[in-house]
């Protein structure tokens, strides 16, 4: 069952360019330069039921104009989206209980009242039955671990308590599809790893559908299914993250630590096309193209020209492959 249906989706905006100075600003107001900026290209694709989606790309590459779409806030130039079969711009009302949203860097609670206040009036806000709102708030309980903050203002929870009481917020109303953008920006490493566990729980237990997109690269390779890439509002990459791996990580790491006394040597591969040569004290690091060179020969020489101590070698992570996406080494 297809959940997010998006066919050749556009979005442009119109920018009044202004010119530097008073004589700049007077001609920009009096006889404005407009300039038509296309921020979404054409984007298709489709999100199955239960799926965890990895909306990714660079900052101005579409992703939060994309999502102001999916959920309703902006209208496309053309083209459409449907989402559990609505058009997110048509039905408003009955649309929006069907999705949770939530914002990392902006909040849907009530900065003043207690936490189980806040879910009392979006109770209210969303229709919510009393039986369906206490098992509700017992699962959420459970998953989130809200109870030991509960009963605090929202001003006084900390960024970690404060994620997880939106993203039980956004999940009160049971949801079908839910929009994280950026949910654990900001956070130090064993807050990030409890939220990335009650993700992975609310979707294998509930099926829930969730789009999230981070910068956050651990996230995307925890936790999705699925990752679609944009640059510039066009698709250039929509797979697995095996997918990607395999198709792009063909650039490889050996780290040689030295013994000392070796400082006037020089590897006989700086210089060469697709290898990368770092030196540092006693560190040799050497990152190449696998496709291009053996990594048994590439040891053997270095064993040869270096009295070497320890050897790591590493695949390149997903880090590195959208970097080079990005800097168009790929």
């Amino acid at each position: 069952m297809t959940m997010i249906e998006v066919v050749d989706l556009r979005k442009e905006f119109v920018k009044t360019i202004k010119e530097p100075g008073l004589k700049g600003a007077i001609r920009s107001l009096v006889k404005p330069e407009k300039e038509v900026f296309e921020a979404v290209k054409g984007l298709t694709f489709e999100v199955p039921k239960g799926q965890i989606f990895g909306f990714i790309g660079a900052n101005g590459a579409g992703k939060s104009t994309t999502i102001k779409m999916l959920t309703g806030i902006l209208k496309p130039k053309s083209g459409y989206c449907r989402i559990n079969g609505k058009i997110p711009q048509e039905d408003r009302e009955k649309y929006v209980r069907d999705i949770g949203v939530v914002f990392g860097q902006r909040t849907q609670l009530w900065w003043d009242l207690a936490l189980q206040e806040t879910y009392t009036v979006l109770k209210e806000i969303y229709d919510v039955p009393d039986a369906a709102f206490h098992k509700r708030m017992d699962f959420l309980n459970e998953v989130l671990d809200l109870k030991e903050f509960i009963k605090d203002p929202v001003r006084t929870l900390s960024l970690g308590q404060r994620m997880r009481a939106d993203i039980a917020a956004s999940l009160l109303h049971n949801p079908q599809v839910l929009f994280l953008d950026e949910p654990t920006i900001g956070l130090d490493v064993s807050v990030k790893d409890n939220i990335r566990q009650a993700i992975t729980q609310i979707n294998q237990e509930e099926g829930t559908t969730i789009l999230l997109t981070t910068h956050d690269l651990s996230d995307i390779e925890q936790l999705c299914d699925r990752i679609f890439m944009i640059d510039k509002g066009e698709e250039i990459f929509d797979g697995t993250v095996h997918q990607l791996k395999e198709k792009f990580g063909k650039i490889k790491n050996l780290t040689f630590e030295l013994y000392p006394g070796q400082a006037e040597k020089q590897s006989r591969f700086v210089g060469l096309p697709d290898i990368q040569v770092d030196r540092a004290d006693l560190v040799l690091n050497i990152q190449y193209d696998s496709s291009r060179y053996q990594t048994a020969d590439l040891i053997q020489a270095t064993f040869s020209d270096f009295a070497v101590r320890d050897l790591k070698m590493a695949d390149t992570g997903i880090e590195e492959i959208v970097r080079r996406f990005y800097r168009k080494e790929l």
